[in-house]
């Protein structure tokens, strides 16, 4: 994927889920990673994507409202500082999140300071 590409990727993805739009998060995961999605949330070990982005969903969707406040694009990796405010209160989670697309493969690492 171009830079291009991938911004619209990350920017379509956070759209989505801020929209409650299940079909158009995961079909923007679909797009950007056809040949496999692997996730890690750093200190624990990386695992198949799919089912990870799943659980994220029923479990925080409703929930979370995420803000884009920083995203660095250098070739074909990112790191995105994400501010995941929990509607309805003052609490936010902060998180730096870490992509890497090579091949139709995306890799995604977040590190996750709780409140």
């Amino acid at each position: 994927m171009n830079p291009s590409d991938i911004e619209h990727f990350l920017h379509a993805q956070v759209n989505a889920w801020n929209a409650g739009d299940k079909a158009g998060f995961f079909a923007a995961y679909a797009q950007a990673a056809p040949n496999g999605l692997q996730i890690e949330y750093v200190g624990r070990p990386a695992s198949d994507g799919w089912p990870v982005l799943e659980g994220m969903w029923a479990q925080q969707s409703a929930k979370i409202e995420i803000e884009e406040v920083l995203m660095i694009i250098n070739g074909n990796e990112v790191a995105c500082h994400n501010r995941n405010k929990v509607r309805g209160t003052a609490i936010a989670i902060e998180t730096i999140e870490l992509y890497s697309f090579d091949a139709g493969r995306v890799m995604v690492r977040y590190f996750i300071r709780q409140p």
